[in-house]
């Protein structure tokens, strides 16, 4: 073999582990599970703690109605495993609860099936909480409502965003699109939509809560 070939060689093989280099430092990127820290230091894996979030309004929407809810609560177990974050919603108590219709009326809500089981994913740059297995029973009143004495149960799972700074996860139609997330109801697709401020109630009270 020549100089000329050698030297063609020695750089296609240079170029092959460059870009071998750069596979896996993306696959290493993209496996890279987001964690709950306090204070900016990842809970260990002995370690959990509770949180609550609850937003000054909430709603969930079924084509034609919108059910909104003035006290919208969750508490929520946490912990790392394996470097991710996991949880479990343990009681979302709902309060002060109304429709956009003046026919229909909230006789009864409440989350049902409880725990919820969570996990932390990141997509893009952009880190959420899934909750899964959400179920929440309603029951419609309203003698001029044509859900009248009706239940109606939504269920499925659902994704929200993480904003560090703000401490909170916000939920809506851009987040369960993102995360391929869906909530149903009557068998049509429904939206959530609500902005959780979120703190520790336990061992990490007042501490910066954050997911990296």
């Amino acid at each position: 073999m020549n100089r000329k070939a050698k030297s063609v060689l020695r750089r296609g093989v240079f170029a092959a582990m460059l870009a071998l280099l750069a596979s896996m430092a993306l696959a290493a990127s993209a496996s890279a599970a987001p964690a709950w820290n306090f204070a900016g230091k990842a809970l260990t894996e002995s370690e959990s703690e509770t949180i609550l979030g609850g937003a000054l309004e909430s709603s969930m929407t079924i084509p034609g109605l919108t059910t909104k809810c003035e006290n919208f609560l969750y508490k929520l177990t946490i912990k790392n495993k394996s470097g991710t974050g996991e949880g479990s919603v343990t009681e979302v108590p709902l309060y002060n609860c109304s429709t956009n219709s003046k026919y229909c009326t909230v006789a009864a809500i409440a989350a049902e099936a409880l725990p919820w089981a969570s996990k932390l994913t990141t997509i893009s740059t952009t880190n959420y909480i899934i909750i899964e297995g959400v179920k929440v029973a309603i029951l419609y009143g309203g003698e001029l409502c044509v859900l009248n004495e009706t239940t109606v149960t939504v269920t499925g799972k659902a994704g929200g965003s993480i904003n560090n700074e703000t401490e909170t996860a916000t939920f809506s139609k851009a987040t369960l699109e993102a995360t391929k997330t869906e909530l149903k109801a009557l068998n049509q697709k429904i939206e959530w939509n609500g902005v959780f401020p979120t703190e520790a109630f336990e061992w990490h009270r007042e501490q910066a809560l954050t997911v990296s």
